[in-house]
């Protein structure tokens, strides 16, 4: 999932959102370094992540791409994925997604000297140009796409897959929505057994 999701599903809890949010920064065991909290939000991000890659759902999807944009095509999912939670937020949250981010923002705000340095690097970009805000929009999508096949050098051709969104938009969303019903119940069980773990 990208970071839209992998923030919702934190649970509500700043600390635990902020491990989530930095933990592809955070390699082996050195998430053992922070305070708990964030370790828990370390540990679910990559909970999170195994679920999502081994699932049959996001393999369905997944396999609609593959011919084209080979390993690239589980990214692309991701950040569809999260096209589709921004549309649909109202669907998972009471709060606003303008406000529940403008929060987010804050928080990261609040802690940046926990971040890691990519992460740092990337948060002035991040609130600039309202990334998660724009998810909701094929526009928005549209332009993370882009950028992520910038930074490929033009190699993994990801800002084409918006062709793919259109062509396939209910499939996806469908996919989508199945699939997040099920994620979110095992992050719920997966936050409370770390909670209880690391205590």
């Amino acid at each position: 999932m990208n970071y839209l999701a992998h923030i919702y599903l934190s649970g509500g809890n700043d600390l635990i959102t902020i491990g989530n949010f930095m933990a592809d920064g955070i390699k082996g065991k050195s998430y053992k370094n922070y305070q708990k909290e964030i370790q828990i939000g370390i540990l679910l991000h990559r909970n999170i992540d195994t679920f999502t890659d081994a699932h049959h759902v996001v393999r369905q999807s997944t396999r609609r791409l593959h011919q084209k944009y080979g390993h690239y095509s589980g990214i692309i999912v991701d950040i569809l994925y999260d096209h589709f939670l921004a549309k649909n937020w109202s669907k998972y949250c009471e709060i606003e997604l303008k406000d529940y981010v403008e929060n987010f923002y804050t928080v990261l705000e609040a802690n940046y000297d926990l971040l890691p340095l990519r992460v740092q690097k990337m948060m002035p970009y991040m609130m600039t140009d309202n990334w998660l805000v724009s998810y909701a929009s094929i526009e928005g999508i549209s332009k993370v796409l882009d950028g992520m096949n910038r930074r490929t050098k033009n190699r993994s051709a990801m800002n084409e897959a918006v062709v793919e969104l259109e062509t396939f938009y209910s499939e996806f969303e469908s996919e989508f929505s199945d699939f997040f019903e099920e994620l979110i119940k095992f992050s719920k069980i997966k936050l409370e057994e770390h909670t209880l773990n690391l205590k």
